[in-house]
Protein backbone atom coordinates (compact mmCIF):
# COMPACT_ATOMS: atom_id res chain seq x y z
CA UNK A 1 0.00 0.00 0.00
CA UNK A 2 1.02 3.64 -0.97
CA UNK A 3 -1.04 4.70 1.57
CA UNK A 4 -2.14 4.12 5.67
CA UNK A 5 -5.79 2.88 5.76
CA UNK A 6 -7.71 3.52 8.48
CA UNK A 7 -11.65 2.84 9.59
CA UNK A 8 -12.45 5.08 6.75
CA UNK A 9 -10.47 4.39 3.89
CA UNK A 10 -10.29 0.60 4.31
CA UNK A 11 -13.99 0.58 2.59
CA UNK A 12 -12.97 2.67 -0.85
CA UNK A 13 -12.87 0.32 -3.38
CA UNK A 14 -9.52 -0.29 -4.89
CA UNK A 15 -9.93 1.08 -8.36
CA UNK A 16 -9.82 4.31 -6.58
CA UNK A 17 -6.21 3.40 -4.79
CA UNK A 18 -4.47 4.55 -8.01
CA UNK A 19 -5.38 8.38 -8.06
CA UNK A 20 -3.98 8.75 -4.43
CA UNK A 21 -0.47 9.52 -4.13
CA UNK A 22 2.22 10.21 -1.03
CA UNK A 23 1.76 13.59 0.83
CA UNK A 24 4.78 15.41 -0.64
CA UNK A 25 5.50 17.04 2.88
CA UNK A 26 9.05 17.83 2.39
CA UNK A 27 8.68 19.23 -1.06
CA UNK A 28 6.88 22.40 0.52
CA UNK A 29 9.35 24.91 1.17
CA UNK A 30 9.26 27.66 3.93
CA UNK A 31 7.76 29.55 2.29
CA UNK A 32 4.75 27.66 1.32
CA UNK A 33 4.90 27.47 5.33
CA UNK A 34 4.68 30.90 5.14
CA UNK A 35 2.31 31.05 2.78
CA UNK A 36 -0.67 28.94 4.30
CA UNK A 37 0.51 30.82 7.98
CA UNK A 38 -0.61 34.06 6.18
CA UNK A 39 -3.75 32.65 4.09
CA UNK A 40 -4.99 30.90 7.18
CA UNK A 41 -4.56 33.65 9.54
CA UNK A 42 -6.35 36.66 7.28
CA UNK A 43 -8.97 33.90 6.88
CA UNK A 44 -9.78 33.13 10.12
CA UNK A 45 -9.90 36.80 10.67
CA UNK A 46 -11.99 37.58 7.97
CA UNK A 47 -14.16 34.48 7.54
CA UNK A 48 -15.20 34.60 11.23
CA UNK A 49 -17.22 37.59 10.31
CA UNK A 50 -18.54 36.63 6.68
CA UNK A 51 -18.47 32.46 6.89
CA UNK A 52 -20.83 30.54 7.94
CA UNK A 53 -20.88 29.41 11.50
CA UNK A 54 -19.50 25.89 10.83
CA UNK A 55 -16.38 27.12 9.19
CA UNK A 56 -14.90 28.53 12.65
CA UNK A 57 -15.62 25.77 14.90
CA UNK A 58 -14.74 23.12 12.13
CA UNK A 59 -10.99 24.28 12.06
CA UNK A 60 -10.69 22.89 15.21
CA UNK A 61 -13.05 20.04 14.91
CA UNK A 62 -10.64 19.03 11.89
CA UNK A 63 -7.30 19.63 13.44
CA UNK A 64 -6.20 22.16 11.12
CA UNK A 65 -3.38 24.73 12.39
CA UNK A 66 -2.75 28.00 11.58
CA UNK A 67 0.72 27.76 11.59
CA UNK A 68 1.91 25.05 9.41
CA UNK A 69 0.69 23.00 6.67
CA UNK A 70 -1.42 19.92 8.26
CA UNK A 71 -0.05 16.30 7.42
CA UNK A 72 -2.68 13.57 6.24
CA UNK A 73 -1.93 11.47 8.26
CA UNK A 74 -2.84 13.96 11.20
CA UNK A 75 -6.23 15.32 9.59
CA UNK A 76 -7.02 11.58 9.30
CA UNK A 77 -6.60 11.05 12.96
CA UNK A 78 -9.30 13.81 13.77
CA UNK A 79 -11.80 13.45 10.60
CA UNK A 80 -12.52 9.90 11.69
CA UNK A 81 -14.33 11.13 14.87
CA UNK A 82 -16.76 12.27 12.70
CA UNK A 83 -16.97 9.58 9.98
CA UNK A 84 -14.55 11.28 7.42
CA UNK A 85 -11.02 10.72 5.87
CA UNK A 86 -8.72 12.79 3.45
CA UNK A 87 -6.40 11.28 0.89
CA UNK A 88 -3.94 13.44 -1.02
CA UNK A 89 -4.06 12.93 -4.84
CA UNK A 90 -1.96 14.91 -7.41
CA UNK A 91 -4.20 17.88 -8.99
CA UNK A 92 -7.67 17.13 -10.63
CA UNK A 93 -8.56 13.97 -10.69
CA UNK A 94 -11.63 12.59 -13.06
CA UNK A 95 -15.00 13.79 -12.12
CA UNK A 96 -16.69 10.37 -11.58
CA UNK A 97 -13.65 9.03 -9.12
CA UNK A 98 -14.18 12.79 -7.32
CA UNK A 99 -17.59 12.36 -6.74
CA UNK A 100 -16.60 7.96 -5.75
CA UNK A 101 -14.13 9.06 -3.04
CA UNK A 102 -16.86 11.37 -1.36
CA UNK A 103 -19.73 8.77 -1.29
CA UNK A 104 -17.38 7.24 1.12
CA UNK A 105 -17.25 10.00 2.70
CA UNK A 106 -13.44 10.57 1.85
CA UNK A 107 -12.10 14.14 1.07
CA UNK A 108 -9.17 14.27 -1.60
CA UNK A 109 -6.77 16.35 -1.10
CA UNK A 110 -4.59 18.29 -3.89
CA UNK A 111 -1.28 17.76 -2.36
CA UNK A 112 0.24 21.18 -3.56
CA UNK A 113 0.56 24.00 -2.18
CA UNK A 114 0.18 27.61 -4.04
CA UNK A 115 3.13 29.79 -4.49
CA UNK A 116 3.42 33.10 -3.38
CA UNK A 117 2.34 34.70 -6.82
CA UNK A 118 -1.02 33.10 -6.52
CA UNK A 119 -1.61 33.55 -2.87
CA UNK A 120 -5.35 35.17 -2.64
CA UNK A 121 -6.56 33.08 -5.94
CA UNK A 122 -5.20 29.68 -7.43
CA UNK A 123 -6.65 28.79 -10.88
CA UNK A 124 -4.75 24.75 -9.40
CA UNK A 125 -6.50 22.58 -6.73
CA UNK A 126 -4.51 23.16 -3.30
CA UNK A 127 -4.11 21.86 0.06
CA UNK A 128 -5.51 25.47 0.99
CA UNK A 129 -8.48 24.92 -1.30
CA UNK A 130 -8.95 21.14 0.13
CA UNK A 131 -7.66 21.27 3.69
CA UNK A 132 -8.69 24.94 4.81
CA UNK A 133 -11.94 25.02 2.39
CA UNK A 134 -13.68 21.41 2.52
CA UNK A 135 -12.81 20.31 5.65
CA UNK A 136 -14.15 22.69 8.22
CA UNK A 137 -17.36 22.58 6.55
CA UNK A 138 -18.22 19.16 6.61
CA UNK A 139 -17.86 19.25 10.40
CA UNK A 140 -21.47 20.28 10.04
CA UNK A 141 -23.34 16.89 9.81
CA UNK A 142 -26.25 18.44 7.72
CA UNK A 143 -23.58 19.80 4.98
CA UNK A 144 -21.47 16.51 5.63
CA UNK A 145 -24.74 14.24 4.73
CA UNK A 146 -25.37 16.77 1.44
CA UNK A 147 -21.49 16.13 0.37
CA UNK A 148 -21.58 12.20 0.52
CA UNK A 149 -25.38 11.76 -0.61
CA UNK A 150 -24.28 14.35 -3.83
CA UNK A 151 -21.03 11.55 -4.62
CA UNK A 152 -22.85 8.65 -4.25
CA UNK A 153 -25.77 10.07 -6.81
CA UNK A 154 -22.51 11.83 -8.83
CA UNK A 155 -20.57 8.86 -9.16
CA UNK A 156 -23.36 7.29 -11.34
CA UNK A 157 -24.04 10.48 -13.48
CA UNK A 158 -23.20 10.07 -17.53
CA UNK A 159 -20.96 11.51 -18.82
CA UNK A 160 -20.16 12.82 -22.22
CA UNK A 161 -17.46 11.45 -24.57
CA UNK A 162 -16.27 14.88 -24.50
CA UNK A 163 -16.44 15.35 -20.66
CA UNK A 164 -12.94 13.64 -19.87
CA UNK A 165 -11.57 15.28 -22.74
CA UNK A 166 -12.09 18.83 -21.18
CA UNK A 167 -11.01 17.69 -17.67
CA UNK A 168 -8.11 16.39 -19.12
CA UNK A 169 -7.05 20.47 -21.02
CA UNK A 170 -8.54 21.91 -17.51
CA UNK A 171 -6.05 20.26 -15.58
CA UNK A 172 -3.45 21.11 -17.77
CA UNK A 173 -4.21 24.87 -18.07
CA UNK A 174 -4.68 24.77 -14.10
CA UNK A 175 -1.12 22.85 -13.30
CA UNK A 176 0.68 25.58 -16.10
CA UNK A 177 -0.37 28.56 -14.71
CA UNK A 178 0.32 27.72 -11.10
CA UNK A 179 3.85 26.87 -12.43
CA UNK A 180 6.10 29.83 -12.39
CA UNK A 181 8.51 28.53 -14.89
CA UNK A 182 5.36 28.10 -17.62
CA UNK A 183 5.66 29.96 -20.69
CA UNK A 184 3.28 32.55 -21.95
CA UNK A 185 3.21 30.50 -24.82
CA UNK A 186 1.85 27.24 -23.51
CA UNK A 187 -0.54 28.66 -20.98
CA UNK A 188 -1.70 30.38 -23.97
CA UNK A 189 -2.24 27.86 -26.03
CA UNK A 190 -3.82 25.76 -23.24
CA UNK A 191 -6.21 28.00 -22.45
CA UNK A 192 -7.35 28.58 -26.22
CA UNK A 193 -7.67 25.15 -25.76
CA UNK A 194 -10.03 25.00 -22.95
CA UNK A 195 -11.96 27.46 -24.59
CA UNK A 196 -12.87 26.28 -27.75
CA UNK A 197 -14.07 22.99 -25.65
CA UNK A 198 -16.07 25.01 -23.65
CA UNK A 199 -17.93 26.62 -26.24
CA UNK A 200 -18.46 23.32 -28.41
CA UNK A 201 -19.55 20.70 -25.81
CA UNK A 202 -23.11 20.72 -27.11
CA UNK A 203 -25.79 19.29 -24.71
CA UNK A 204 -24.47 19.23 -21.73
CA UNK A 205 -24.35 15.64 -20.06
CA UNK A 206 -25.38 14.66 -16.84
CA UNK A 207 -21.71 14.45 -14.90
CA UNK A 208 -21.47 18.15 -16.76
CA UNK A 209 -24.78 19.21 -14.94
CA UNK A 210 -23.80 17.83 -11.78
CA UNK A 211 -20.34 19.06 -11.63
CA UNK A 212 -22.16 22.88 -12.29
CA UNK A 213 -23.88 21.64 -9.12
CA UNK A 214 -21.06 21.05 -7.71
CA UNK A 215 -19.18 24.06 -8.16
CA UNK A 216 -21.85 26.21 -7.31
CA UNK A 217 -22.49 24.80 -4.04
CA UNK A 218 -19.46 22.88 -2.56
CA UNK A 219 -16.87 24.96 -4.22
CA UNK A 220 -18.57 28.19 -4.38
CA UNK A 221 -21.62 28.40 -2.67
CA UNK A 222 -23.31 31.23 -0.25
CA UNK A 223 -25.87 30.71 2.57
CA UNK A 224 -28.32 32.81 4.12
CA UNK A 225 -30.25 35.90 2.05
CA UNK A 226 -29.25 37.25 -1.31
CA UNK A 227 -28.54 40.73 0.34
CA UNK A 228 -26.77 39.03 3.45
CA UNK A 229 -25.25 35.91 2.60
CA UNK A 230 -22.46 34.18 4.11
CA UNK A 231 -19.93 31.75 2.79
CA UNK A 232 -19.73 28.37 3.24
CA UNK A 233 -18.22 27.19 -0.69
CA UNK A 234 -14.48 25.67 -0.12
CA UNK A 235 -13.06 28.08 -3.49
CA UNK A 236 -14.37 30.89 -1.29
CA UNK A 237 -13.30 29.98 1.86
CA UNK A 238 -9.63 29.66 0.50
CA UNK A 239 -9.09 32.79 -1.81
CA UNK A 240 -8.52 35.33 0.44
CA UNK A 241 -8.65 37.40 -2.73
CA UNK A 242 -12.42 36.00 -3.54
CA UNK A 243 -13.62 35.92 -0.48
CA UNK A 244 -14.04 39.45 0.13
CA UNK A 245 -14.62 39.82 -3.97
CA UNK A 246 -17.77 37.69 -3.72
CA UNK A 247 -19.70 39.95 -0.99
CA UNK A 248 -19.29 42.89 -3.10
CA UNK A 249 -22.29 44.22 -5.25
CA UNK A 250 -20.36 43.44 -8.15
CA UNK A 251 -20.93 39.77 -8.10
CA UNK A 252 -24.53 39.26 -8.68
CA UNK A 253 -26.50 36.84 -5.99
CA UNK A 254 -28.72 34.82 -7.49
CA UNK A 255 -31.13 31.91 -5.61
CA UNK A 256 -30.00 28.72 -5.49
CA UNK A 257 -32.22 26.33 -7.64
CA UNK A 258 -32.07 23.26 -10.18
CA UNK A 259 -31.18 26.07 -12.93
CA UNK A 260 -27.93 26.28 -11.59
CA UNK A 261 -26.79 22.90 -13.23
CA UNK A 262 -27.30 24.31 -16.46
CA UNK A 263 -24.83 27.22 -16.10
CA UNK A 264 -21.21 26.68 -16.96
CA UNK A 265 -18.15 28.25 -14.80
CA UNK A 266 -14.51 29.19 -15.62
CA UNK A 267 -12.02 27.62 -12.95
CA UNK A 268 -9.21 29.59 -13.86
CA UNK A 269 -11.21 33.15 -13.32
CA UNK A 270 -12.95 34.82 -10.25
CA UNK A 271 -16.67 34.27 -11.00
CA UNK A 272 -19.27 37.14 -11.98
CA UNK A 273 -22.27 35.58 -10.28
CA UNK A 274 -22.53 33.28 -7.22
CA UNK A 275 -26.06 30.96 -6.07
CA UNK A 276 -27.61 31.54 -2.39
CA UNK A 277 -28.93 28.88 -0.42
CA UNK A 278 -31.61 29.71 2.16
CA UNK A 279 -29.93 26.64 4.17
CA UNK A 280 -28.27 23.65 3.89
CA UNK A 281 -31.37 21.69 3.64
CA UNK A 282 -31.85 23.28 0.90
CA UNK A 283 -29.11 22.27 -1.32
CA UNK A 284 -30.48 18.52 -0.58
CA UNK A 285 -33.80 18.91 -1.32
CA UNK A 286 -32.35 20.91 -5.22
CA UNK A 287 -29.73 17.28 -5.21
CA UNK A 288 -32.79 15.22 -5.24
CA UNK A 289 -34.72 17.14 -7.58
CA UNK A 290 -32.18 16.74 -10.02
CA UNK A 291 -31.37 13.36 -9.57
CA UNK A 292 -35.07 12.93 -10.31
CA UNK A 293 -34.39 13.99 -13.64
CA UNK A 294 -31.27 11.27 -13.73
CA UNK A 295 -31.29 8.52 -16.27
CA UNK A 296 -30.86 6.43 -12.86
CA UNK A 297 -33.90 7.42 -11.66
CA UNK A 298 -35.58 7.29 -15.56
CA UNK A 299 -34.75 5.07 -17.36
CA UNK A 300 -35.94 4.24 -20.88
CA UNK A 301 -35.33 4.93 -23.94
CA UNK A 302 -32.94 8.41 -23.04
CA UNK A 303 -31.42 6.32 -20.31
CA UNK A 304 -30.23 4.03 -22.83
CA UNK A 305 -29.31 6.83 -25.65
CA UNK A 306 -27.07 8.78 -23.15
CA UNK A 307 -24.91 5.56 -22.22
CA UNK A 308 -24.65 5.57 -25.93
CA UNK A 309 -23.43 8.82 -26.55
CA UNK A 310 -20.75 8.22 -23.41
CA UNK A 311 -19.25 5.89 -25.18
CA UNK A 312 -18.15 4.03 -21.82
CA UNK A 313 -19.09 1.16 -19.76
CA UNK A 314 -22.57 2.02 -18.26
CA UNK A 315 -25.48 -0.35 -16.96
CA UNK A 316 -28.99 -0.14 -17.40
CA UNK A 317 -31.41 -1.93 -15.13
CA UNK A 318 -34.57 -3.67 -16.10
CA UNK A 319 -38.27 -3.94 -14.10
CA UNK A 320 -37.13 -7.38 -12.82
CA UNK A 321 -33.74 -6.22 -11.13
CA UNK A 322 -32.02 -7.62 -14.19
CA UNK A 323 -28.49 -5.30 -14.41
CA UNK A 324 -26.85 -5.29 -17.72
CA UNK A 325 -22.91 -3.80 -17.20
CA UNK A 326 -21.42 -2.73 -20.79
CA UNK A 327 -20.60 -0.64 -23.62
CA UNK A 328 -24.22 0.40 -25.37
CA UNK A 329 -23.82 1.01 -28.93
CA UNK A 330 -27.64 0.42 -29.82
CA UNK A 331 -31.23 0.32 -29.10
CA UNK A 332 -34.34 0.16 -31.20
CA UNK A 333 -37.64 1.48 -30.01
CA UNK A 334 -41.59 2.13 -31.02
CA UNK A 335 -43.18 4.83 -32.08
CA UNK A 336 -43.71 5.41 -28.21
CA UNK A 337 -40.37 5.99 -27.60
CA UNK A 338 -40.24 2.81 -25.68
CA UNK A 339 -37.03 0.61 -26.09
CA UNK A 340 -37.76 -2.64 -27.61
CA UNK A 341 -34.31 -3.95 -28.17
CA UNK A 342 -30.84 -2.99 -26.93
CA UNK A 343 -27.43 -4.29 -27.82
CA UNK A 344 -24.05 -3.49 -26.12
CA UNK A 345 -20.76 -4.38 -27.75
CA UNK A 346 -17.56 -6.26 -26.27
CA UNK A 347 -17.88 -7.14 -22.61
CA UNK A 348 -20.48 -7.15 -20.53
CA UNK A 349 -21.75 -9.03 -17.03
CA UNK A 350 -25.15 -9.83 -16.27
CA UNK A 351 -25.89 -8.71 -12.26
CA UNK A 352 -28.62 -8.96 -10.10
CA UNK A 353 -28.77 -6.06 -6.73
CA UNK A 354 -24.79 -5.43 -7.98
CA UNK A 355 -23.94 -8.80 -7.58
CA UNK A 356 -22.52 -10.72 -10.51
CA UNK A 357 -24.83 -13.56 -11.84
CA UNK A 358 -23.04 -16.82 -11.63
CA UNK A 359 -21.97 -17.99 -14.90
CA UNK A 360 -22.89 -14.58 -16.74
CA UNK A 361 -19.50 -12.60 -16.53
CA UNK A 362 -17.71 -10.95 -18.99
CA UNK A 363 -16.27 -14.46 -20.11
CA UNK A 364 -19.42 -15.73 -20.96
CA UNK A 365 -20.64 -12.64 -22.83
CA UNK A 366 -17.62 -11.23 -23.96
CA UNK A 367 -18.70 -10.21 -27.62
CA UNK A 368 -21.61 -8.41 -26.16
CA UNK A 369 -24.98 -9.11 -25.49
CA UNK A 370 -28.55 -7.92 -26.44
CA UNK A 371 -32.08 -8.40 -25.25
CA UNK A 372 -35.78 -7.78 -26.29
CA UNK A 373 -37.80 -5.27 -23.68
CA UNK A 374 -41.30 -5.33 -23.52
CA UNK A 375 -44.22 -7.51 -23.38
CA UNK A 376 -45.32 -10.39 -25.82
CA UNK A 377 -48.20 -9.37 -28.30
CA UNK A 378 -51.49 -10.31 -27.26
CA UNK A 379 -50.62 -11.77 -23.51
CA UNK A 380 -51.77 -9.14 -20.59
CA UNK A 381 -49.22 -10.51 -18.22
CA UNK A 382 -45.92 -9.90 -18.44
CA UNK A 383 -43.13 -12.46 -18.30
CA UNK A 384 -42.02 -11.15 -15.37
CA UNK A 385 -44.70 -11.41 -13.41
CA UNK A 386 -45.76 -15.12 -14.62
CA UNK A 387 -46.16 -17.55 -12.09
CA UNK A 388 -45.02 -21.42 -13.10
CA UNK A 389 -48.21 -22.43 -14.00
CA UNK A 390 -48.59 -19.19 -16.30
CA UNK A 391 -45.50 -19.75 -17.75
CA UNK A 392 -46.14 -23.72 -18.96
CA UNK A 393 -49.52 -22.20 -20.41
CA UNK A 394 -47.94 -20.35 -22.21
CA UNK A 395 -45.78 -23.24 -23.25
CA UNK A 396 -42.42 -21.23 -21.64
CA UNK A 397 -40.87 -24.43 -20.37
CA UNK A 398 -37.60 -26.32 -20.52
CA UNK A 399 -37.26 -28.65 -24.07
CA UNK A 400 -39.87 -26.80 -25.80
CA UNK A 401 -39.42 -24.81 -29.23
CA UNK A 402 -41.15 -21.47 -29.31
CA UNK A 403 -41.42 -17.99 -30.83
CA UNK A 404 -41.92 -15.17 -28.44
CA UNK A 405 -43.42 -12.42 -30.48
CA UNK A 406 -43.35 -9.03 -28.66
CA UNK A 407 -45.25 -6.16 -28.57
CA UNK A 408 -42.19 -4.11 -30.26
CA UNK A 409 -42.15 -6.25 -33.25
CA UNK A 410 -38.79 -8.63 -31.94
CA UNK A 411 -39.02 -11.96 -32.63
CA UNK A 412 -37.11 -15.35 -30.60
CA UNK A 413 -37.78 -18.68 -31.87
CA UNK A 414 -35.80 -21.30 -30.51
CA UNK A 415 -35.77 -24.06 -27.84
CA UNK A 416 -35.65 -23.25 -24.19
CA UNK A 417 -32.64 -24.98 -22.04
CA UNK A 418 -33.58 -23.22 -18.69
CA UNK A 419 -34.15 -19.45 -16.68
CA UNK A 420 -32.79 -17.90 -14.03
CA UNK A 421 -34.42 -16.33 -11.17
CA UNK A 422 -33.71 -14.31 -8.31
CA UNK A 423 -33.93 -15.09 -4.45
CA UNK A 424 -37.72 -13.96 -4.63
CA UNK A 425 -38.24 -16.68 -7.92
CA UNK A 426 -38.76 -13.89 -9.82
CA UNK A 427 -37.09 -14.57 -13.50
CA UNK A 428 -34.37 -12.52 -14.99
CA UNK A 429 -33.02 -14.48 -18.03
CA UNK A 430 -34.81 -17.13 -20.23
CA UNK A 431 -31.72 -19.43 -22.06
CA UNK A 432 -32.06 -20.69 -25.85
CA UNK A 433 -30.08 -22.93 -27.75
CA UNK A 434 -30.77 -22.75 -32.04
CA UNK A 435 -32.29 -19.53 -31.19
CA UNK A 436 -32.90 -17.17 -34.12
CA UNK A 437 -33.84 -13.20 -33.24
CA UNK A 438 -35.05 -11.14 -35.49
CA UNK A 439 -36.89 -7.48 -36.18
CA UNK A 440 -38.57 -7.40 -39.07
CA UNK A 441 -35.83 -8.42 -41.99
CA UNK A 442 -32.80 -7.44 -39.46
CA UNK A 443 -31.39 -10.71 -38.22
CA UNK A 444 -30.30 -9.50 -34.46
CA UNK A 445 -28.79 -13.46 -33.65
CA UNK A 446 -28.24 -16.77 -34.96
CA UNK A 447 -28.60 -20.40 -34.07
CA UNK A 448 -24.62 -20.39 -34.84
CA UNK A 449 -23.79 -18.10 -32.24
CA UNK A 450 -24.47 -20.36 -29.50
CA UNK A 451 -27.03 -20.19 -26.39
CA UNK A 452 -29.22 -17.18 -26.41
CA UNK A 453 -29.70 -15.71 -23.22
CA UNK A 454 -32.70 -13.64 -23.11
CA UNK A 455 -33.08 -10.95 -20.44
CA UNK A 456 -36.83 -10.60 -18.84
CA UNK A 457 -38.30 -6.96 -18.28
CA UNK A 458 -41.09 -5.24 -19.35
CA UNK A 459 -39.24 -1.73 -19.11
CA UNK A 460 -35.79 -0.46 -18.71
CA UNK A 461 -35.72 1.46 -15.47
CA UNK A 462 -32.67 2.97 -14.63
CA UNK A 463 -29.35 3.54 -16.55
CA UNK A 464 -26.40 5.00 -14.86
CA UNK A 465 -22.42 5.10 -15.25
CA UNK A 466 -20.50 2.23 -14.24
CA UNK A 467 -20.97 -1.62 -13.70
CA UNK A 468 -23.39 -2.80 -11.26
CA UNK A 469 -21.05 -5.18 -9.82
CA UNK A 470 -17.43 -3.35 -9.25
CA UNK A 471 -15.63 -7.03 -9.41
CA UNK A 472 -17.36 -7.87 -13.18
CA UNK A 473 -14.39 -5.52 -15.17
CA UNK A 474 -11.15 -5.06 -14.96
CA UNK A 475 -9.95 -1.53 -13.68
CA UNK A 476 -9.36 -0.08 -16.98
CA UNK A 477 -9.62 3.70 -15.99
CA UNK A 478 -5.98 5.49 -16.24
CA UNK A 479 -4.53 8.14 -13.98
CA UNK A 480 -3.83 11.21 -16.27
CA UNK A 481 -0.77 11.61 -17.66
CA UNK A 482 -0.83 15.54 -17.74
CA UNK A 483 1.44 15.34 -14.25
CA UNK A 484 1.49 18.55 -11.89
CA UNK A 485 5.12 19.92 -12.32
CA UNK A 486 7.31 19.66 -9.77
CA UNK A 487 9.05 23.94 -9.99
CA UNK A 488 12.74 23.95 -10.10
CA UNK A 489 14.28 26.53 -8.09
CA UNK A 490 16.98 28.94 -8.45
CA UNK A 491 19.96 28.82 -5.88
CA UNK A 492 19.13 32.49 -5.01
CA UNK A 493 15.31 31.37 -4.32
CA UNK A 494 16.48 28.64 -2.12
CA UNK A 495 18.38 31.04 0.22
CA UNK A 496 15.34 33.08 0.18
CA UNK A 497 13.79 29.86 1.47
CA UNK A 498 16.56 29.36 3.86
CA UNK A 499 15.74 33.39 5.50
CA UNK A 500 12.12 31.46 5.62
CA UNK A 501 13.65 28.76 7.45
CA UNK A 502 15.11 31.47 9.85
CA UNK A 503 12.39 33.25 10.67
CA UNK A 504 10.01 30.28 11.46
CA UNK A 505 12.82 29.07 14.17
CA UNK A 506 13.54 32.32 15.83
CA UNK A 507 9.73 32.35 16.25
CA UNK A 508 8.95 28.93 17.41
CA UNK A 509 12.12 29.15 19.21
CA UNK A 510 11.17 32.31 20.87
CA UNK A 511 14.89 33.26 20.26
CA UNK A 512 14.08 37.17 18.74
CA UNK A 513 16.47 39.55 19.45
CA UNK A 514 17.50 42.51 17.40
CA UNK A 515 20.30 41.44 16.10
CA UNK A 516 19.25 38.63 14.42
CA UNK A 517 16.35 40.41 13.44
CA UNK A 518 18.08 43.20 12.25
CA UNK A 519 21.08 40.36 10.38
CA UNK A 520 17.84 39.14 7.99
CA UNK A 521 16.48 42.46 7.03
CA UNK A 522 19.84 43.71 6.19
CA UNK A 523 19.63 39.93 3.83
CA UNK A 524 16.37 41.04 2.37
CA UNK A 525 16.79 44.24 1.69
CA UNK A 526 19.86 43.45 -0.10
CA UNK A 527 18.74 40.31 -2.20
CA UNK A 528 14.84 40.03 -2.20
CA UNK A 529 13.53 43.95 -1.64
CA UNK A 530 10.60 42.73 -3.14
CA UNK A 531 9.38 39.85 -1.24
CA UNK A 532 6.57 41.40 0.73
CA UNK A 533 5.85 38.54 3.02
CA UNK A 534 8.90 37.67 4.70
CA UNK A 535 9.37 41.37 5.34
CA UNK A 536 5.86 41.24 6.97
CA UNK A 537 6.55 38.22 8.95
CA UNK A 538 9.48 39.89 10.47
CA UNK A 539 7.73 43.07 10.97
CA UNK A 540 5.51 40.63 13.13
CA UNK A 541 8.38 39.56 15.38
CA UNK A 542 9.16 42.89 16.22
CA UNK A 543 5.86 44.24 17.24
CA UNK A 544 5.22 41.42 19.17
CA UNK A 545 8.61 41.87 20.97
CA UNK A 546 8.28 46.21 20.38
CA UNK A 547 12.32 45.85 18.66
CA UNK A 548 13.32 49.18 17.79
CA UNK A 549 13.63 47.81 14.01
CA UNK A 550 10.23 47.46 13.66
CA UNK A 551 9.48 51.19 12.38
CA UNK A 552 12.42 50.71 9.74
CA UNK A 553 10.63 47.12 8.84
CA UNK A 554 7.43 49.07 8.46
CA UNK A 555 8.91 51.84 6.40
CA UNK A 556 9.90 49.14 3.80
CA UNK A 557 6.55 47.95 4.29
CA UNK A 558 5.13 51.06 3.45
CA UNK A 559 7.44 51.83 -0.06
CA UNK A 560 6.27 48.01 -0.94
CA UNK A 561 2.45 48.96 -0.96
CA UNK A 562 2.77 51.26 -3.70
CA UNK A 563 3.54 48.16 -5.97
CA UNK A 564 -0.39 47.76 -6.13
CA UNK A 565 0.28 43.45 -6.29
CA UNK A 566 0.87 43.95 -2.86
CA UNK A 567 -1.25 46.81 -1.46
CA UNK A 568 -4.08 45.36 0.30
CA UNK A 569 -1.86 42.14 1.14
CA UNK A 570 0.35 43.65 3.14
CA UNK A 571 -2.54 46.03 4.77
CA UNK A 572 -4.34 43.12 5.73
CA UNK A 573 -0.95 41.87 7.51
CA UNK A 574 -0.09 44.99 9.38
CA UNK A 575 -3.53 44.59 10.46
CA UNK A 576 -2.91 41.06 11.56
CA UNK A 577 0.06 42.19 13.12
CA UNK A 578 -1.60 45.57 14.92
CA UNK A 579 -4.02 43.66 16.29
Amino acid sequence: MHFKLNSVTKKLPKHLHKYIVKQPYNEYTSQNQAVWRYVMRINIDYLSKVAHNSYVKGLSKTGISTEEIPHMEGMNRILKDIGWAAVSVDGFIPPNAFMEFQAYNVLVIASDMRTINHIEYTPAPDIIHEAAGHAPIIANPEYAEYLRRFGEIGAKAISSAKDFEIYEAIRLLSILKENPNSTQKDIKQAQEHVTYLQENMGELSEMAQIRNLHWWTVEYGLIGTLDQPKIYGAGLLSSIGESAWCLKDDVKKIAYSIEAANVNFDITKPQPHLFVTPDFAHLSLVLEQFANKMAIRTGGLKGITKLINSKNLGTIVLSTGLQVSGVFTEVIANGNNKPIYFQTFGKTALSNRDKELIGHGIETHKDGFGSPVGKLKGINIAIENMSPRDLEAYKIYEGNTICLDFEGGVKVKGEVITGTRDLRGKILLISFKNCTVSYGEKILFKPEWGVYDMAVGKEVVSAYAGAADLNSFADDTQVSVTKTQKIVYSKQELALFNLYTKVKNLREQKTVTEKNITTIYKDLMANYKEDWLLLLELYELTVKHNLPIKRMILNSLENLKSNKSYTKLIENGLALCNN
